[in-house]
């Protein structure tokens, strides 16, 4: 099975203003982006999706294929779930905007995943500490946490510490593990099209979370856990570690693997 990958990316930003085209690496931000994904072996095709002519106007140079929607998206599933009506994919991967270090494993792990399973929606997490991690603080808003059952599936994602350790020490001096979400759905075309059907919820709104308006519908949403942590960019100060990181690597972090077609 090969998948389709619709990376939002929107103009406006709250925390980090016209974030999605922060060029300081000589690329736009956006552009790590689908250069990373074309990495991946189990992707037939990468589309931007955006809201401004700015991002289309930006990316030409690079040949990236871009698809304008409609700026009133509440979330970029919604944004993805338009495109996806154009499409006849059964499998779509939704890769952020802002996640230029993306792993192209976790994009194929997930592809593998949808297509062993009968799952809707799956997505991706780290354990806080792991893959340099290291001295990140659990209680940043900006980082989100997921919490999941023995199945593997979400209890709850949160922009707070979960799960909350009451005694300290933990159980037997075990403590909580804290797992760090990563910006990346995958979803079935049609359960994508229903999602996008529903208002948005209480708790998704309260946490600016999308993927709790799934969990708050029942859906059960597959986390598959990953070894290496990679982060958004939410803010300047992201931005750049991230443009630190890259030029300290080189061109390295966008020539390794399979590039699929694209």
């Amino acid at each position: 099975m090969a998948a389709t990958v619709i990376i939002p990316a929107r103009f406006g930003s709250t925390r980090f203003p016209a974030k999605i085209l922060a060029s300081e690496t000589g690329k736009p931000l956006v552009q790590h982006v689908v250069d990373r994904v074309r990495l991946s072996k189990r992707v037939s095709r990468i589309l931007v999706a955006t809201d401004d002519v700015r991002i289309v106007d930006a990316l030409k140079p690079f040949g990236t294929e871009c698809v304008m929607t409609s700026p009133a998206h509440p979330s970029g599933t919604d944004r993805i779930a338009e495109v996806a009506r154009g499409l006849t994919d059964n499998v779509l991967i939704n890769v952020q905007g802002d996640e230029p270090e993306i792993e192209p494993s976790v994009v194929d792990g997930l592809v593998e995943h949808m297509e062993g399973s009968g799952d809707e929606m799956a997505t991706a997490a780290t354990p806080f500490g792991a893959g340099g991690m290291g001295g990140v603080e659990v209680g940043n808003p900006n980082l989100v946490k997921v919490v999941t059952g023995v199945g593997g599936y979400a209890l709850y994602f949160s922009r707070s510490a979960i799960p909350f350790q009451r005694d300290a020490g933990g159980t037997g001096g075990v403590g909580p593990e804290y797992l760090l979400h990563l910006g990346i759905y995958a979803y079935r075309r049609e359960f994508l099209l229903r999602y996008a059907g529903w208002s948005p919820t209480p708790l998704e709104v309260a946490e600016k979370l999308e993927q709790l308006r799934a969990l708050e519908h029942g859906v059960r949403l597959f986390v598959m856990r990953v070894a290496r942590a990679t982060q958004g960019i939410d803010t300047a100060e992201q931005y750049r570690g991230f443009v630190e990181r890259y030029k300290g690597k080189g061109s390295s972090l966008e020539t390794s693997g399979v590039t699929a077609s694209a």
